[in-house]
């Protein structure tokens, strides 16, 4: 039996606001309606399906892996939207990028403060 992680509940003090923003940053699909849920699909077939909730929102991290030019046009997206981003989890080194594994990562947040990370080599990778 394969075990694939399906879909994961994003609670969201605006799902219309986190929602759109996870789509339009990322260049996914518009979101979709199902039921109380705003569904944003990615291309390995998992979706963030977001909430309304109310405050307090407890910070998740949702860590994505891109391709080298996905990773321009959505650090593109972050820098034009004016966002803060990070090198690191702990927030420690803004303004900068890491290049862990031979490759290039980024943090930054979503409008509910999850934080969100792209990477273009998984973890543990050997470097190229």
């Amino acid at each position: 039996m394969s075990v694939e992680l399906n879909h994961t509940i994003v609670h969201a003090a605006d799902r219309e606001a986190s929602a759109r923003f996870m789509s339009e940053v990322f260049g996914l699909a518009e979101p979709e309606s199902f039921g109380p849920f705003l569904v944003v699909r990615t291309a390995n077939g998992v979706s963030l399906d977001y909430i309304a909730a109310p405050p307090p929102i407890t910070p998740q991290h949702y860590a994505f892996l891109v391709s080298d030019a996905e990773f321009d046009t959505i650090f593109g997206r972050v820098k034009a939207r004016g966002l803060t981003w990070w090198a690191d989890p702990f927030k420690q080194q803004p303004g900068q990028i890491n290049t862990h594994y031979g490759g290039r990562g980024v943090y930054f947040d979503d409008p509910s403060g999850h934080f969100l990370e792209i990477i273009t080599r998984p973890y543990g990778s050997a470097p190229p």
